[in-house]
């Protein structure tokens, strides 16, 4: 817009002396002018000042009604100024868990036909259900709702895969559980293996799976379980056998964690032994892991072309072996609680910030991007949600002699479902 003087007749009534006030206010606007152009040029032309554009973002009004924010804040209604979630820009660490009775899961576990015994915790006999409605919000972002028919358009003629342990297959199994209910039931299907179980969505060309990979590398406990984590050991440089499975597929999951955490040392072994499984070394779990994370990383920067198959690594999720972690020196584990522990920042000694440094260090030095699904801190809190005695062991739900031993039955590593991990895959969704 030019500044010019205009010529027309709308200036002849201002000819003659310009009265003081105006003078003033056109000299400060003109300077507030030049303040902001400077202020604008220091900003891009200074590479430490990336200012990213705002306009995806926008207030969320609570209240639901879509008035101007000005008039909602009059009338005392409460606006919410977080910004939508990106990815790039929101940190899925930061926020709180805020009990929400109006929040219900998708589904239940007498309604998906896909949850296994292990995590169906009002089957089992949990009474108590507080621990359904509570809900992560982030401090600076929305987390958008999860909709079963957003996640299968956008799995729509895809492979979604997830790798790992226990633990991850309790992300699978939630997931499915949460689209598999708008499904006709001629368009759906599952293939259980010993390793491999693939759902698929026929309507949609998807399938969302889960193969079984408790250390990601080889182990002589991948099939047949050695319960004694004294006689495990693992071929640390060895991922072949595994992976032939993840080859093709388009979105690709991974975790790894709890099996590492026995709190004995790792037999590891790798190269060529003349030995054969006597040439193993004792390693700490620390130092077992990275070398581990490492042969998994190489596969991924050698097979995964970026530009077909995407990568997301679902970070530890935490363990609630002792109840002094939360204040609670007389507490059974986890077995008495029955909401979160609210405390800002907590991190119980169920969660190893060692590995977490060796995540984020291998990952960084990674050729292929990968996503990171970081669920640490948030499920810190959650004390409340595991399955206790509300579970099963040896493929049997537990007597109620065994439940009256809590103190040693007591499961505080799995999670029920619905559950905590209904919200790992909101943010999943929310990443892709």
């Amino acid at each position: 817009m030019s500044l010019a003087p205009s010529t027309s007749g709308t200036m002849k009534a201002f000819r003659g002396k310009l009265h003081f006030p105006i003078i003033m206010l056109c000299t400060i606007a003109f300077v507030s002018l030049l303040y902001t152009e400077r202020i604008s040029i220091l900003l891009s032309s200074n590479p430490f000042f990336k200012i990213k554009s705002c306009s995806k973002r926008g207030s969320v009004i609570k209240n639901d009604d879509h008035r101007n924010a000005t008039e909602d804040k009059i009338d005392g209604s409460v606006v919410d100024d977080r910004f939508v979630f990106d990815p790039e820009e929101c940190s899925v660490e930061n926020g709180k868990w805020v009990f929400n009775r109006s929040i219900k899961p998708l589904y239940t576990d007498r309604s998906c036909p896909y949850l296994d015994r292990q995590v169906s915790c009002h089957k089992n006999g949990r009474p108590d259900s507080d621990y359904l409605h509570w809900e992560w919000q982030i401090e600076d972002c929305t987390l958008p709702r999860f909709d079963p028919e957003v996640t299968l358009e956008k799995l729509r003629g895809k492979r979604l895969l997830f790798v790992g342990d226990s633990l991850q297959r309790g992300q699978w199994q939630s997931l499915v559980c949460m689209v598999e209910f708008i499904i006709p039931e001629d368009q759906k299907s599952i293939r259980r293996g010993r390793a491999h179980t693939v759902f698929k969505a026929k309507e949609y060309n998807a399938s969302i799976e889960f193969y079984w990979a408790p250390f990601l590398v080889e182990s002589n406990s991948d099939l047949h379980i050695i319960g004694n984590p004294k006689e495990r050991i693992l071929k640390v440089d060895s991922i072949a056998k595994h992976a032939k499975h993840w080859e093709g597929v388009d979105i690709l999951v991974f975790n790894t964690y709890v099996w590492w955490m026995s709190g004995y040392t790792i037999k590891s072994y790798w190269g060529s032994f003349p030995n054969g499984e006597e040439g193993y070394e004792e390693l700490e779990a620390p130092a077992a892991y990275r070398i581990a994370l490492k042969t998994w990383a190489n596969w991924v920067d050698s097979n995964v072309n970026p530009n077909k198959t995407r990568v997301f690594f679902t970070t530890m999720s935490p363990t609630h072996m002792r109840s002094a972690d939360w204040d609670n020196p007389e507490g059974m584990r986890c077995f008495n609680e029955t909401k979160p522990f609210l405390k800002k920042g907590f991190w119980g000694t169920g969660s190893d910030k060692r590995v977490m440094r060796v995540v984020a260090e291998v990952l960084k030095r990674m050729k292929v991007p990968v996503s990171v699904l970081n669920v640490t801190q948030m499920s810190n809190h959650r004390v409340d949600a595991h399955t206790k005695v509300y579970t099963e062991t040896g493929g049997k739900v537990l007597t109620d002699e065994q439940k009256a031993d809590v103190l040693h039955n007591s499961d505080c590593i799995h999670w029920c479902l619905p559950g905590v991990p209904d919200t790992w895959n909101q943010i999943f969704l929310a990443h892709l």
